[in-house]
């Protein structure tokens, strides 16, 4: 594998909001002649159950059901509790959070956020259960750990399932260990977009060997057996490819993570002071993984936020206004009732006023400060 064919590619943003890490391309040589090798390229061949159980060790979580993706992961996770009804979720988050529950024919009913962690507020969570309420959807919000005792102590008192949308919480520590083992159910994504990549990718946490079964048939289009397909199931399934590549990018997260907080602390060092942008403060946790982040700007700013958004672009740097639109704004969840009767005003303000700025492992100390320096100039 010695000829590697390049193509152009458009220089006219210089900085995006996020770039993927990859591990030496030689590194996958092997693998790769291992799986050409073999003629083995999915359902769930070596490296697939290799990696999960290296994931598992990393993660130190029980079970791990590798997917495609973390969408078709959050649809099966919410599947296999075999809930109806109503799920209670956030406003707050990428659209796939709101469409899991929907493709389930279940209806998602929205809860505004706590100011201060992006995540739903558990306070509000009890006046929006129903007869109809199974399960509570929360997020970890640009990895920021959900009030998981508020949220499971809710789910206690009223018999609720609770699933977790970690898609950005990959290797999340909170002050008992991995954030993944709390609830029912958490679903990580592998994206390229996200701080562990596969290229595409996902995965369900689970805490028993039953679930894992039932998680695994649900993949496999509900196979039981050659001859045997109790349920309706889907084809969610991780290639040998995703699978050997995100082995080796086990090795290299941590690594990953800390080049990470060296540019998280860089930023925080270069916005101080500048009036109007306000950097989010992190909770104190064993430990974050500095998948985000997100700055708030508000009216002491001299721009706008979407001003500043196109300034930045002008200058070579693609930030992003997540989450903007709120999920309960676009056209598919307008006409729920929980939105027409709720402005979700802390999630909404949040929505107007943040942006997330570039943080990538191999972004260097040179364009962080040049990011906010354009930051401060336009703030003057």
């Amino acid at each position: 594998m010695k000829k590697i064919i390049k193509t152009r590619r458009s220089t006219s943003i210089v900085t995006s909001v996020t770039r993927p890490s990859l591990p030496p391309i030689e590194d996958m040589y092997n693998l790769l002649e291992s799986i050409w090798e073999s003629k083995n390229l999915t359902n769930g061949a070596y490296y697939h159950k290799l990696f999960e159980s290296k994931l598992a060790d990393y993660l130190d979580v029980p079970f791990v059901s590798l997917y495609a993706n973390a969408t078709i992961g959050l649809i099966a996770a919410l599947r296999a509790t075999g809930i109806e009804g109503e799920v209670i979720t956030t406003p707050y988050s990428f659209v796939a959070t709101a469409h899991a529950i929907s493709w389930n024919n279940l209806e998602p009913v929205f809860v505004d956020i706590d100011r201060n962690s992006f995540n739903i507020n558990p306070d509000l969570i009890e006046a929006a259960i129903t007869e109809k309420t199974s399960a509570i959807l929360a997020v970890h919000c640009y990895g920021i750990p959900a009030d998981v005792e508020k949220l499971e102590s809710l789910a206690q008192k009223y018999r609720l399932r609770v699933i977790y949308d970690a898609a950005h919480a990959f290797g999340v520590k909170c002050h008992c260990g991995s954030i993944l083992n709390h609830g029912d159910l958490s679903v990580v994504s592998f994206h390229a977009t996200k701080v562990f990549n596969t290229f595409e990718g996902g995965a369900v946490i689970c805490k028993d060997a039953e679930t894992k079964s039932k998680l695994d048939s649900l993949k496999n289009f509900g196979i039981e057996s050659e001859t045997s397909i109790p349920g309706i199931g889907i084809n969610g399934k991780m290639n040998e490819f995703c699978s050997a590549l995100g082995i080796l990018q086990l090795e290299h997260i941590d690594r990953y993570i800390s080049q990470r907080r060296r540019i998280d602390s860089l930023y925080r060092k270069e916005l101080a002071g500048i009036t109007g942008i306000e950097v989010y403060v992190m909770p104190d946790v064993e430990q974050h993984n500095y998948s985000y982040f997100p700055i708030l700007i508000s009216g002491n700013y001299k721009i706008s936020r979407d001003d500043l958004y196109e300034r930045l672009l002008e200058n070579g740097v693609h930030s992003r206004r997540y989450f903007y639109p709120l999920i309960s704004s676009l056209k598919p969840y307008q006409n729920l009732k929980s939105v027409q009767k709720n402005l979700f005003s802390e999630a909404y303000a949040a929505s107007e006023k943040v942006l997330c700025l570039p943080i990538y492992p191999d972004l260097d100390s040179e364009e962080v400060i040049r990011i906010s320096n354009i930051i401060r100039e336009f703030g003057k």
